[in-house]
């Protein structure tokens, strides 16, 4: 999430997932059959699913914020302007950090949004992502909190990476802190959210919490402008400090990248199915 300077899970729940991400799902359990009755006639079998069961995220909304944009580094008069965040002003935008051997912080952010997005989908929600791709320059983080609030999003989740220094390593969720006549309202479901977003991470994919900032994963924080602009809950995710190398060996991995997605999946849907 920094600037670079230089330029156990429930198993119908893992089925559920493992089918969304192309997998093969969990067989389900042979259902006894009633006195006189065939298996096939069985009522387990002959039942419609309920839509809930199939779509249980159905008319929620999610907003999924990619960190940071791929031409970003090009524009630096626009993404330097300063913002107001309300506790003081914030880059219109930044680079983001990168990986030793170059993997850039915007290019991590968007293809974890790009696997948690059709995963969210098939579960019934709708998903709005802050940016249409990679190639683009912001939105501000003033504009990227807006379209949460204009979405009347029932949860606001940023993608990021950290570039901390590299003895530094694992992950955490960063949550609003009290912003007086601003962040009153989404404090409580927000750390909801984190708690949630926090335990499926951690568990969905094994990184452990940061052992360099932070507190058992989590953080509180009121000089992030999508947190203090927020309307709607709201949380930050840094999934591995891009400056470690075992961390960065993991981000960099695409199939790696989807185990995020899907534990991020799983945490979200937890926090809405409350």
């Amino acid at each position: 999430m920094r600037a670079y300077r230089a330029g156990s899970v429930a198993l119908s729940t893992l089925a559920a997932l493992s089918t969304a991400c192309g997998g093969a799902a969990v067989p389900a359990a042979r259902e006894a059959a009633l006195p006189g009755q065939s298996p096939t006639e069985s009522p387990a079998r002959s039942a419609q699913p309920s839509p809930t069961a199939t779509r249980p995220l159905a008319g929620k909304i999610v907003v999924i914020d990619p960190g940071h944009n791929g031409g970003n580094a090009s524009h630096p008069e626009e993404i330097n302007r300063p913002v107001d965040i309300i506790t003081g002003t914030k880059p219109c935008n930044t680079t983001g950090t990168q990986t030793r051997a170059g993997y850039p912080e915007h290019a991590f952010t968007w293809d974890v949004a790009g696997n948690l997005k059709p995963i969210l989908e098939r579960m019934g929600a709708k998903v709005v992502l802050t940016r249409p791709n990679d190639e683009g320059v912001g939105p501000c983080v003033t504009e990227r909190a807006a379209i949460g609030n204009e979405a009347r999003a029932d949860a606001v989740l940023s993608i990021h990476g950290d570039g901390a220094a590299p003895s530094g390593h694992g992950f955490h969720v960063i949550m609003p802190g009290l912003v007086p006549g601003h962040t009153d309202d989404i404090i409580k479901p927000s750390r909801r959210l984190g708690l949630a977003v926090r335990n499926a991470f951690r568990s969905g994919t094994g990184m452990p919490y940061a052992n360099y900032t932070a507190k058992n994963g989590l953080q509180t924080r009121t000089d992030l402008g999508g947190l203090n602009l927020s309307k709607r809950p709201a949380v930050f995710i840094e999934c591995g400090n891009m400056g470690n190398t075992g961390d960065a060996a993991k981000m960099s991995d695409p199939v790696f990248r989807k185990r995020m997605a899907a534990a991020l999946a799983v945490g979200l849907k937890r926090y809405l199915d409350d």
